[in-house]
């Protein structure tokens, strides 16, 4: 082991936040080379910084020569693009990165750039960014936080230094170039999640070189088993060019087999597993491959950012998959239909750490929901406050502070789950169980509803004899709130999947429920409006 990278492990093994101010680079460059490749038309970001003000950054906050050498290689790759900010927003990578921050440090402790990113992060009409001093201070910040998480986390010198220039995108590229590139990167991507949907996308350029797949009549008509159609084979090949359906099998006939598999096609986009072909079914089978390798990149771009697997207990949510599940270590625990944030309320992505159950709980009528919706039914109705088991307790901002009692017309439903985080989103159990009949689930505020909330309770409460099930169905139907504290916090993961391999190795698609999608691909690939267009 060489000297630095055991000063490196030595850092790391005492616990130092600021490992790399106390290492000395052995050699480096006079100057880090500029790519001048890269322009605004082409940029990942459209909005550019300058080397003066990367200089003056660095003189101002006193960074040591380590640090400042790779504040320079940092944006020198990127010719002084931003990497945390676009004009239209905060990136994607903004939002990762710092989900990946929070689960992998003590979030407690909070600094002034973890208070302006919350300001920034809950501005909901944040859709225009100019590049402010303001603004290019917080870039830079938060770019030297990303310098430190690497120094920190990546003690192999040429894997941090690629990381440094490769790990946050730069430049536009074509959509087949841009595959190409990932798959002749033979690091392997930080956890089994990147891994699995690269070899998918191996998988899906093969697919694209070899001319890709039919195009599947778009008819109205739905087909089921006993049928006989010459669509029948058209949907047959097409499967058959996925695997996911034997290529001894060319006739127009819907045989029971074939109805097996289409139930998987079907349970593999999220779509109802009834055997039947629709338009539905038809439509996501003739999104061209070009769209697909689009999702599944922007997807693996996301699984970059991914935590690595905990080896005990977590609790993920993806959000266009409406599912929660519970992992210990490699084997799955629970799962759960979830509801989530409505376009408009969107359930951001982030982590925290399950702390506490709320039993019987009240509701605190947010102040929008407030201004929006309740002071107009007031108006309308003096008595729609008892009606819906509600009272205000006071004034604030010149709106009625206003909660709702528990019970069983309680927004909440009657249990709660807390894991402290800046966006005020909680799981919570809800009095609306028939919106679970349906396969698109975004209708609430943005906090996340649940199918089973007494099931998730009493699986965090297996460990604690005192919260027998008796005690729990008595918290639950309550007059006043109980709370109960989880011995061992869990780790929440809110993620935004699209495209990813389950642990049957079977690879989901489903839809982009917030557009995410849509506006990454803009980013990443020179020839996205164009495949949209198709």
């Amino acid at each position: 082991m060489s000297k630095l990278n055991g000063m490196i492990l030595l850092c790391i093994a005492i616990g130092l936040s600021n490992c790399a101010d106390t290492l000395d680079r052995r050699s480096q460059p006079a100057k880090p080379a500029r790519n001048l490749a890269i322009n605004k038309y082409n940029s990942y970001s459209n909005l550019f910084t300058d080397s003066t003000t990367v200089e003056s950054f660095i003189k101002e906050q006193k960074l040591n020569d380590t640090i400042g050498y790779d504040m320079r290689v940092f944006y020198n790759a990127r010719n002084f693009q931003f990497a945390w900010f676009s004009s239209d927003g905060l990136t994607e990578q903004t939002f990762a990165f710092r989900s990946l921050y929070d689960y992998s440090n003590d979030t407690e402790k909070k600094r002034a750039l973890d208070y302006k990113l919350d300001n920034l992060m809950l501005n909901d009409s944040l859709t225009s960014i100019r590049a402010t001093r303001n603004i290019t201070k917080t870039e830079l910040l938060f770019t030297w936080r990303f310098i430190q998480y690497l120094w920190n986390n990546y003690p192999n010198e040429n894997l941090r230094n690629h990381l440094l220039v490769k790990f946050v995108p730069a430049q536009k590229q074509e959509i087949t170039a841009r595959a190409e590139a990932m798959l002749r990167d033979d690091r392997k991507g930080s956890n089994n999640a990147y891994n699995s949907l690269k070899k998918e996308l191996e998988k899906y350029v093969t697919i694209t070189n070899n001319g890709g797949w039919p195009v599947i009549p778009a008819r109205q008509k739905k087909f089921k088993r006993g049928d006989t159609d010459p669509v029948i084979a058209i949907i047959k090949k097409r499967l058959q060019i996925t695997d996911q359906f034997p290529a001894n099998d060319t006739s127009s006939a819907f045989t029971p087999k074939f109805e097996n598999a289409i139930k998987r096609v079907q349970s593999s986009y999220g779509l109802t597993e009834n055997g039947v072909i629709n338009i539905s079914l038809i439509q996501e089978l003739n999104k061209p491959v070009l769209s697909r390798l689009q999702q599944l990149m922007i997807n693996m771009e996301r699984m970059r950012w991914q935590p690595d697997e905990p080896n005990g207990r977590v609790i993920v949510v993806n959000i266009p998959e409406f599912m929660l599940h519970v992992w210990n270590g490699k084997s799955k625990e629970l799962d759960m239909e979830v509801i989530v944030g409505k376009q408009g309320n969107n359930t951001v992505m982030f982590s925290g750490n399950l702390e506490q159950i709320v039993f019987s709980p009240y509701w605190n009528v947010p102040e929008s929901i407030v201004r929006d919706e309740i002071l107009p039914s007031m108006e309308e109705d003096y008595t729609y406050l008892d009606q819906h088991d509600m009272e205000t307790t006071g004034e604030e901002d010149g709106l009625p502070v206003v909660r709702q009692l528990p019970g069983d017309n309680n927004e909440l439903g009657k249990v709660k789950f807390l894991f402290p985080n800046s966006f005020n989103i909680y799981f919570h159990d809800t009095p609306h169980k028939e919106l679970f009949k349906k396969k698109q689930r975004a209708y609430s505020h943005g906090c996340i509803r649940l199918e089973n909330a007494e099931k998730l309770a009493t699986y965090l409460l297996k460990d604690n004899p005192e919260w027998t099930s008796e005690k729990i169905q008595e918290a639950m139907n309550g007059s006043k709130e109980k709370y109960a504290k989880i011995k061992d916090p869990i780790p929440v993961l809110i993620n935004y999947y699209t495209a990813w391999v389950d642990e049957n190795d079977v690879l989901q698609f489903r839809n982009d429920i917030y557009n995410h999608d849509k506006k990454t691909a803009r980013k990443l690939f020179s020839d996205a409006t164009a495949i949209a267009r198709k």
